[in-house]
């Protein structure tokens, strides 16, 4: 096939990396060209870790492989080949090369990347046009993601007009339209949620018999894929030496199958802990797999439950699973295209101080900081609790401007797109639209941490102090929050105890406790 006689264009997205995508739907090999663009934009746009990239451009260099021993002609645009700076470059190229009669992608589940191809388009079809005015192109065939289970138009009806949203409604819809852990016509067990069997510590002696995780080795793509990264983003953050992350679908079944054999048969119970060294534990670590789509979630979400009727498993432990990707993930998506693009700048508290230089590179006496940014660093990974309790939490008590932190998330994990990291960043761990679907901030002193990890032994700080020497910022930063904010909080029912502790605080332990914080606040880079 000569590339003028190009039918359609199928321009599939470094996170698109489904053999049953929709994009694909009606492809002729004999007419047709799939158009991959590694852009190095889309490490730059936020100061992306290391293993972020790798993951990206091994997955993808991989799926174009195995689409070309399919038959089809793959045109794939590498940036140590082709250099495209941004998607809408590499796009224009190919549209001059190919001139198709049509372009067909999958919506995006980035916003700013929609925006840059309907305006790449637009500029070609409309030369007058603002450049990147991202209109709607008639070139270009836009195609909902069948990956997920919830469509938009669907999720857009069952939110309707309600200024407030809540996971737990959508998630007991889901299960009953894809009958999971249902018994005739009831949640399994007698009830819809088991959160509060999953919340246990490790207690003095640690974490026990903790599974170890798979080990993917490294193939020749792979190996390329990091040598390119180390030279071509070499001041990025992060580590490159334990990367071990599924980059082809056959390797995320493996995962799969290891979770549910392994791992998933105590996942709940300690889901909520932490302690020094502990990676993984009994996490899934499938999230980059289905972000990328390698897995289809509802394999995911059959595989648990066939465990729990098969094997007898914990319900609480499969149950806390299934809500992770039946009911949160889905949620969190429809807000995303729900709420955009205002959520992109919601700041609720109106938060305005710098992104502490040490969250880069985990060099802070807060020794539960430095353990999870020191993790992330290592892996692109870090588990739910470290990223809403620990790492989060501190951005709101230090009163940090969301969007640096958002952009923080973006960056640093492996598993971030921005559908589903921006809601959970800016919409959960920072409260910045103010609670659109959660019914509180999420902080706590750092006597939460001490009881949910080993963190507090050997830090310079003492979790119990809120003010004078080795005060703990996480304490100390948390009482200031209440007391900054106490008029709202009292009025919520979720915290108003925590403003009825505030209230039995001497007036001068107050004023002692402002002052210490605005110490603290003023010298965030030398905590």
């Amino acid at each position: 096939m000569r590339a003028a006689s190009c039918r359609h264009l199928i321009l599939i997205l470094g996170d698109q990396l489904d053999e049953d995508s929709a994009a694909f739907d009606g492809l002729d090999p004999t007419q047709d060209v799939v158009l991959m663009i590694e852009a190095r934009e889309e490490s730059t746009h936020v100061w992306s870790h290391k293993a972020r990239t790798v993951l990206f451009l091994s997955a993808m260099r991989h799926f174009a492989d195995a689409l070309r021993q399919r038959g089809w002609c793959v045109a794939y645009r590498a940036i140590d080949t082709e250099g495209d700076a941004t998607l809408a470059d590499g796009l224009r190229v190919a549209l001059a090369l190919y001139r198709p009669e049509r372009v067909i992608g999958v919506e995006p589940g980035d916003l700013r990347v929609r925006g840059q191809i309907d305006g790449a388009l637009e500029s070609i079809a409309n030369p007058s046009a603002a450049a990147g005015a991202g209109q709607p192109s008639p070139l270009m065939e836009w195609r909902e993601d069948r990956h997920f289970m919830c469509a938009l138009p669907r999720f857009r009806r069952w939110a309707g007009q309600s200024a407030s949203l809540r996971m737990e409604f959508f998630y007991r819809m889901m299960r009953q339209q894809y009958q999971v852990l249902m018994d005739d016509g009831k949640p399994a067990g007698g009830q819809w949620n088991y959160d509060a069997d999953n919340r246990k510590g490790f207690g003095r002696t640690g974490p026990q018999h903790v599974p170890r995780p798979l080990v993917f080795e490294p193939d020749s793509i792979t190996r390329e894929v990091i040598a390119l990264v180390e030279q071509q983003f070499a001041a990025h953050p992060g580590d490159l030496q334990r990367f071990n992350w599924p980059v082809t679908r056959e390797q995320a079944l493996v995962a799969l199958n290891d979770f549910i054999n392994h791992r998933l048969p105590h996942f709940g119970t300690h889901q909520d802990a932490m302690w020094t060294g502990l990676d993984f534990g009994w996490h899934a670590l499938l999230s980059s797999s289905l972000n990328l789509k390698l897995l289809n979630p509802l394999e995911v979400v059959h595989a648990a439950e066939q465990a729990y009727r098969s094997r007898g498993l914990d319900l609480a432990s499969v149950e806390g699973f299934i809500r992770q990707v039946l009911g949160w993930r889905e949620f969190i998506r429809g807000v995303y295209f729900l709420d955009m693009p205002g959520l992109k700048t919601a700041n609720h508290f109106g938060h305005d101080r710098p992104l502490p230089a040490w969250y880069w590179t985990g060099e802070t006496r807060m020794n539960c900081m430095r353990q999870c940014i020191s993790q992330t660093l290592a892996n692109g990974y870090s588990h739910h609790i470290q990223r809403l309790m620990v790492t989060g939490m501190f951005g709101v008590t230090a009163q940090i401007h969301p969007q640096q932190l958002c952009d923080w998330y973006l960056a640093v994990y492996v598993d971030a797109v921005e559908w589903v990291e921006l809601p959970n960043t800016a919409g959960m761990a920072l409260f910045a639209n103010g609670g659109r679907f959660t019914s509180k901030p999420y902080v706590a002193s750092g006597a939460y941490i001490k009881r949910m990890s080993n963190y507090c032994s050997g830090c310079s700080y003492e979790p119990g102090t809120r003010f004078g020497p080795g005060a703990c910022p996480m304490t100390t930063l948390y009482w200031n929050f209440l007391d900054r904010h106490e008029t709202e909080l009292a009025a919520n029912p979720r915290t108003v105890l925590m403003t009825k502790h505030l209230q039995r605080m001497a007036p001068q332990e107050r004023q002692l406790l402002r002052a210490q914080a605005q110490d603290m606040l003023a010298g965030l880079d030398r905590l």
